[in-house]
């Protein structure tokens, strides 16, 4: 049997961290000669991809950031296009960034023989409830992070299984280190988002909400070193005083886990708190097109993953419209000041993470026998 080829694209921090755990999974799975090829991050490049450029040139956040880029987006993606079709792989997998990856599977579609696969289904059931029909005219199989998500994609035309979230087979952090980390006096993280368009717009308020709360320390993890000069340049003007936590520190969930609460944008960073019993509240700020597009549209009674997947307003949401220094601030102190309250959140982050799959088998193997089997044409 030849070598089984596949072709991965991510867009963003998220994406490499389900890209290299597929990856791991396929290896785990997959004959001996199995190659990789596409646009990653660090981590899939750790498991042995050479990424095509810079996969942060896909990390564009709203509907007027994409406007100033959108020649060059469009370079990138006939280019992503080309060298698809000329390294023939089994299968295109294309990891969230929909803006981006659903685009090229339809430009490759007619001229690809291989299996067009999407890792994270579209939020169809909280607005575009037709992006599902559209997908399925090139796109083959879905891998669902959501456990209520295959019904939407299945009836839409394409294959699909739920998978679960690789955070959830995470390693816990280490018991010293957390307790090293707290050590130093309470601690508040803040995470203003992986895409310099949220961070531009969340950082300025979100330290504005930091310098309020007396008596804390505040820790930043940052998803690349990118972004390290431009957040710290906010950081000073801001006047706050925080801790830079560097992607290759190793220590970001321990000071997740040693922070008494976290202000995160909103995304699957909420996955990653609860997995490790953080309370935390959380910001969304687009620009105003965005913001509006996104009021009319939604159907859904939340966008925080913890709250969708319990069915519950455990954690503290705060839209576009609603996502101010004030409203944030509020929500921060009635927090600290409620241990019980935190308590409460932490139970039902539980919920949640046992929702995505804690406790079952991998997340990547799931995928990677996913992406098998739907090859094999006998996917769910």
């Amino acid at each position: 049997m030849g070598a089984l080829r596949f072709y991965l694209v991510a867009g963003e921090a998220s994406g490499d961290r389900l890209g290299a755990a597929l990856m791991r999974g396929l290896k785990a799975q997959a004959p001996e000669n199995i190659e990789f090829y596409g646009i990653g991050g660090p981590l899939m490049q750790a498991e042995g991809l050479e990424s095509l450029f810079d996969m942060n040139e896909l990390a564009i956040f709203g509907l007027l950031e994409v406007l100033p880029k959108y020649r060059h987006l469009k370079k990138r993606l006939e280019q992503t296009a080309q060298d698809v079709l000329a390294k023939a792989p089994d299968a295109l997998i294309t990891i969230d960034s929909p803006g981006f990856t659903l685009r090229l599977a339809a430009r490759v579609r007619a001229a690809f023989k291989g299996k067009i696969i999407h890792y994270v289904a579209p939020s169809v059931w909280a607005w575009k409830p037709g992006r599902a029909a559209k997908m399925a005219a090139h796109v083959d199989h879905v891998l669902a992070l959501l456990p209520f998500e295959p019904p939407y994609m299945q009836a839409a035309g394409m294959t699909c299984d739920f998978v679960g979230h690789p955070v959830v087979a995470e390693a816990p952090p280490d018991p010293a280190t957390v307790a090293k980390l707290r050590a130093g006096g309470p601690l508040i993280t803040l995470l203003p988002g992986s895409r310099m368009g949220e961070i531009t717009r969340l950082a300025p308020i979100f330290f504005a909400v930091a310098r309020q709360l007396a008596g804390y320390r505040f820790a930043i993890p940052v998803a690349g070193a990118h972004l390290v000069e431009p957040l710290e340049r906010m950081l000073a003007d801001s006047g706050l005083e925080a801790e830079f936590i560097l992607p290759d520190s190793g220590l970001k969930t321990a000071t997740f886990a040693a922070s008494e609460l976290a202000l995160a944008a909103s995304g699957t960073v909420s996955i990653e708190l609860a997995a490790v019993g953080t309370p935390m509240v959380i910001g969304y700020k687009t620009n105003w097109l965005t913001a509006e597009i996104m009021r009319r549209a939604m159907r859904a009674p939340s966008f925080t993953l913890v709250n969708l997947l319990t069915e519950s307003k455990a954690v503290p949401e705060f839209a576009p419209q609603d996502c101010t220094v004030e409203n944030l601030l509020g929500a921060m102190r009635g927090l600290l000041d409620d241990p019980a309250a935190r308590a409460a959140q932490v139970r039902v982050g539980a919920r949640a993470i046992k929702a995505l799959g804690k406790g079952g088998e991998d997340p990547g193997l799931r995928a990677a026998r996913s992406v098998l089997m739907a090859l094999e044409g006998v996917a769910g």
